[in-house]
């Protein structure tokens, strides 16, 4: 695929991430990416899977997702702030893609049917495990900024995998989150969106390499919206590492996605959060 393509696919999705009450219409993104808009939906649809519409729609949503779960701002605003022509549009697509109105959304938490439930706190529990996994190569795009908004990396990720033809190589999708973010600033957090690769992928910028080390982890087996997962590592961090008579390693917490939002309906989502153990 010819770099031109890759660049102007990569242009579009930052675009999408970063403007998310701006004019998104079809016209919109094919003058972001330089194409004639008959050319660019098709162009878009065969690099990503997805219409820009249906990439739009679920852009916005995931943003209204956490802004329900970690904020207390009203629901009209979230509407707003996220694209929406208004509160009642927001309402119907919304349920239509969480199953759950906004509000009820918001009253449940974003964790959907917990095995059991946490010894102290109020977080539901997934299966958790120990588990030891070999040394990993990822092929990543770093990303500074609210670990809410790490999709954008992905799709980067995605999209220049997709444009270089290197599916072939992957082997799983790897998050790595670097700081704690109830002690770094949201714009200061660091972290990478990366695909696990093999010895051989060719690794040239924009993409990073990234060496996870062989370890052992806690492995928390979650499964619904990714607006639940703080709710993961308040439980892994706060009730089951204390009691487990395990010591945290030195090396980041991961995440390894299972599956994506783009082909799974959202309470279906599966996702291993990672703790290192020394």
């Amino acid at each position: 695929m010819s770099t031109s393509y890759e660049k102007r696919l990569l242009r579009v999705v930052e675009y999408i991430h970063d403007n998310p009450t701006g004019d998104l219409s079809l016209d919109a993104l094919a003058d972001v990416a330089a194409m004639s808009r008959f050319h660019w939906h098709r162009v878009f649809h065969a690099m990503t899977g997805e219409t820009c519409a249906e990439a739009v729609r679920r852009v916005r949503l995931h943003k209204a997702a956490f802004l329900l779960v970690q904020t207390d701002t009203p629901i009209d605003r979230v509407a707003r702030d996220t694209g929406h022509s208004g509160l009642q549009a927001f309402g119907r697509v919304f349920k239509k893609s969480y199953g759950l109105s906004p509000a009820s959304f918001r009253n449940r938490g974003a964790l959907v049917a917990p095995l059991t439930h946490a010894k102290r706190g109020d977080y539901p529990v997934y299966p958790i495990d120990v588990e030891t996994f070999p040394a990993r190569r990822l092929a990543a795009v770093p990303h500074k900024g609210a670990y809410n908004e790490v999709g954008k990396a992905f799709e980067l990720v995605s999209g220049i995998f997709t444009a270089r033809e290197l599916w072939g190589h992957a082997r799983g999708m790897i998050g790595v989150y670097y700081d704690d973010p109830t002690a770094v600033a949201e714009e200061d957090l660091q972290s990478h969106a990366g695909v696990v690769v093999g010895d051989g992928a060719p690794i040239t910028e924009p993409l990073t390499e990234v060496a996870l080390p062989e370890g052992r982890y806690a492995v928390m087996h979650y499964k619904g919206p990714y607006a639940g997962l703080h709710a993961a590592y308040q439980h892994l961090y706060g009730t089951w590492l204390p009691d487990s008579g395990e010591e945290a390693g030195d090396h980041p917490p991961i995440e390894v996605y299972l599956n994506g939002p783009a082909e799974t309906a959202l309470d279906e989502l599966l996702t291993d959060v990672c703790i290192p153990l020394k």
